[in-house]
Formats: structure tokens, sequence, C-alpha cells
């Protein structure tokens, strides 16, 4: 081994004791979500988390239409699929109160890295973090008033989407929903190609395979939500 390449692995190994080492302060107990695998091959990337933060998302995504489909109150307990960096936990946190629960559950551990330092930053207190891994979203069965999946569908592999719809299935109270919004067919909005995008019947028709029921169907400016409930 050359002295160049000695050094450069003498670096590599500090920057990862380092930043396991901070991780590690951050947490105040051991996490199961730490050893979690990740299986999904075509997630947004953190380092794109920037474009998610657009100034006029709240004006063309209609968050409180969002919630209000989905009967979102103070003091519910709500799970936000694919989380990213938290700007959908952020608005449900403070819409469900600190008598409420907001599970900020994603496949990426960095995105919940960063969603924690959100958190931090915001000075929420009802807001838990999940790691999940392929269709299985580590949450607690019969403990969610509403489960939310926010521009997330077209990134979960298209056999692990039943699997994970029956998995929220089980998640849900007696009467919880599941709302999932998605970009519009086309290429209108701000949203990506439209090879990206999933129509609403295809959606639909998993739904059905995982016993689950359209109770509405909502517009908006460049995206669709369906509410399902069991």
């Amino acid at each position: 081994m050359t002295a160049r390449v000695a050094m450069a692995a003498t670096l590599v190994a500090a920057c990862v004791l380092t930043r396991g080492t901070t991780i590690g302060r951050a947490q105040t107990q051991a996490r199961p979500e730490a050893l979690a695998p990740q299986r999904h091959s075509k997630l947004y990337s953190p380092l794109d988390l920037g474009l998610l933060e657009s100034p006029d998302r709240a004006a063309w995504q209609k968050p409180d239409q969002i919630m209000d489909a989905l009967h979102i109150a103070e003091g519910a307990s709500v799970a936000d699929i694919g989380a990213g960096a938290g700007w959908f936990t952020i608005r449900l946190a403070r819409r469900v109160g600190p008598n409420g629960t907001v599970y900020a559950q994603d496949v990426q551990r960095l995105m919940i890295e960063a969603i924690r330092r959100r958190v931090t930053r915001e000075g929420l207190q009802n807001v838990q973090t999940r790691l999940g891994s392929g269709s299985d979203p580590k949450l607690y069965p019969k403990s969610l008033d509403a489960a939310l999946l926010v521009e997330v569908y077209a990134e979960v592999e298209v056999g692990d989407r039943v699997t994970l719809l029956r998995n929220l299935m089980q998640a849900l109270k007696p009467n919880g929903m599941i709302g999932i919004v998605n970009w519009k067919p086309g290429e209108g909005g701000p949203g990506p190609n439209a090879d990206a995008r999933v129509p609403s019947d295809v959606v639909e028709a998993d739904a059905r395979t995982a016993h689950l029921r359209v109770r509405s169907h909502e517009n908006l400016p460049y995206q669709y939500l369906l509410v399902l409930a069991p």
C-alpha cells in the first residue's frame, strides 16, 4: 500500500467514525431503524431535497384541503409515509397539536436524519420517526387515524405496492383512512415527466386488491388525492 492510499483509507475511516459518533450522540436510545435494509431502486435523492421546498408549494398542493379530506384534527395520530425532509410532517404536527402524534416515515436514513433536525429546529415534541423497509412501514397495528402518502407512490416498487397498502390498512384504527396524493397524468405543473406519474386508476386497482375502497377522489391543481378506507 502506498503512502497516498494509506492516507486516503485513514481519512475515510475517520469520516465514518465521526459521522457515527455524531448520530449516536443525537439519539437517546438505540433505534431498531438503524438496522433496516434499503431495498428501493428509484427513490428521491436526498441531494435534491431543496426542490421539494418551493415557496409556492402550499399554494398549489393545498395541504389544508388534503388534511380536511382525511379528517385530520387536533389529537389525531397520523403517519406521513415517505416524508422526505418533513415538509408535510411539520404541517401535520401543527394540525394535530401537542395531544396528537405524527409518525414521519421514510425508507432512506438520510431523510430521517433531515426530519429530526427539522423537528428540533421547529421545537415540535409530537413527531416520531420511523425508518421503513420495502413494503413494511414499521407502524403499530390499529394506531393511526390516517396515513398520508404525498408524491410517494411512484417510488414504491410495483411488487410492493399492494403489500404496503395492506400493511397501512393494518395500522389504521377502525375509522382510519389512507390518503394518496399523486401527480395527474401528462406534463402539467411542477411535477415529474409523464412516465414517472401513476394514474389514479392504477392506484384504485391496487386498492381493490388490498381490500380497500375509494372513499373520495379530490381534485388538486396539479395532483389528485385518493382517500381510501377498509
